[in-house]
C-alpha cells in the first residue's frame, strides 16, 4: 500500500513553541516536490510526545489538507495508554488520514502479551490501516518478531516500522510475516540494506532536509542495484549519523531553518541544537551537497 522514502515530518514551530500552521503548507509542497512518497505526521520527529490531543489532532488535519491526496498520510497515533491510542487513531481516520503509525507503549514496559493486546484493542476500535513502530532505544520496549506475526493475522495491520538496525532481525519479521506484511525501516544509516533484502521503504528522518536524495536512494534500493543506491547513500551518511548527535528532532529541526523551511522553534523539555553541534551537523549537510562549505 506504501513503498518507498516518506518522511518523519517535523512539526514546524514558532520561536515560542506554538505550531507554525502556515508552515505545514510549505513543507508538505517542498516534500511532495522533492519526491517523498509518502509523509508521517505527529510522528517521533514531529514532536508528538509535547503536542496536547487536540494539537496532535489538529496537526494531522493540517498536514492531510495540505497534502490534498497527492500523496498518502501516515498519521502518529502511539501512546503509552492504550485509551489514548484509540482516540489519536479515531482522529486520524476522521482526518482524512490514509493509516496510522503507532509506537510501542514508552515507558511502562508491557509484556509481549500486554503490546499484542494492545495493538489488537486499537485494531478493533478503529478500522484504519494500522503500521506498527518499533523504537526500544527510546520506548524502553520491544516488541518481538513472534509478536509481530501474532500481531500481522490481524486485516488492518498491514506493517511494522523496524527501527532497530537490525537486519537480521527485519528478515526473521519477514519470514514470519510473509510477503505481504510491509517492513519499513525507521532507521536512515541502515535503511538503503533493509530495503535491499526485505523492505518496502523507509520513514526518515534525513528526508526532513534531503527528499530528492533519500528518494533517488530508496528507488535505486527497491530496483534491488546495490551499486547505485550505495553511489546516492555515501554522501547522505554523515546526515544519517549527525541528525542524532542530540536527540531527535532537535538537528533536523536547526538543519531544516538553515535551509529555510523552518524558523527556530522546538518544546521544551527539547531545546534548540547547541553551539557545539551546529558544525558538526553543518558539516554534514555540506558533504550531501545541501549547502556550502562553512
Amino acid at each position: 500500500m506504501f513503498i518507498g522514502s516518506m518522511v518523519a515530518l517535523i512539526t514546524p514551530m514558532h520561536p515560542d513553541g506554538q505550531i507554525d500552521e502556515k508552515a505545514v503548507q510549505y513543507l508538505v509542497d517542498f516534500q511532495i516536490e522533492q519526491g517523498s512518497s509518502g509523509i508521517i505526521a505527529v510522528g517521533t520527529t514531529g514532536e508528538s510526545a509535547t503536542l496536547d490531543e487536540q494539537e496532535h489532532c489538529n496537526m494531522i488535519r493540517l498536514v492531510v489538507e495540505a497534502a490534498a491526496g497527492r500523496v498518502p498520510v501516515i498519521a502518529g497515533t502511539g501512546a503509552n495508554a492504550t485509551t489514548e491510542a484509540i482516540v489519536l487513531s479515531r482522529c486520524a481516520k476522521q482526518a482524512g488520514a490514509d493509516a496510522s503509525l503507532s509506537v510501542t507503549p514508552y515507558y511502562n514496559k508491557p509484556t509481549q502479551e500486554g503490546l499484542y493486546r494492545h495493538y489488537k484493542a486499537i485494531a478493533e476500535a478503529v478500522d484504519i490501516p494500522q503500521i506498527l513502530y518499533n523504537v526500544p532505544s527510546r520506548t524502553a520496549c520491544d516488541l518481538l518478531p513472534e509478536t509481530v506475526a501474532r500481531l500481522a493475522s490481524l486485516p488492518n495491520i498491514i506493517g511494522i516500522k523496524e527501527a532497530t538496525g537490525n537486519i537480521e532481525r527485519a528478515q526473521r519479521i519477514r519470514d514470519l510475516c510473509g510477503a505481504e506484511f510491509a517492513i519499513y525501516s525507521g532507521d536512515d544509516a541502515t535503511a538503503m540494506e533493509l530495503i535491499l533484502q526485505c523492505g518496502q521503504g523507509v520513514i526518515s528522518v534525513t528526508a526532513n532536509v534531503a527528499p530528492k536524495q533519500m528518494n533517488f536512494m530508496v528507488q535505486a534500493a527497491l530496483a534491488k542495484n546495490r551499486a547505485q543506491a550505495q553511489m546516492l547513500d555515501v554522501p547522505l551518511r554523515g546526515l544519517h549519523k549527525m541528525l542524532f548527535v542530540e536527540a531527535n528532532p532537535i538537528p533536523v529541526k536547526w538543519a531544516a531553518a538553515q535551509l529555510g523551511l523552518c524558523t527556530i522553534g522546538i518544546r521544551l523539555p527539547l531545546t534548540w541544537l547547541s553551539e557545539e553541534a551546529q558544525p558538526k551537523v553543518a558539516a554534514a549537510m555540506h558533504q550531501a551537497g545541501l549547502i556550502g562549505a562553512t
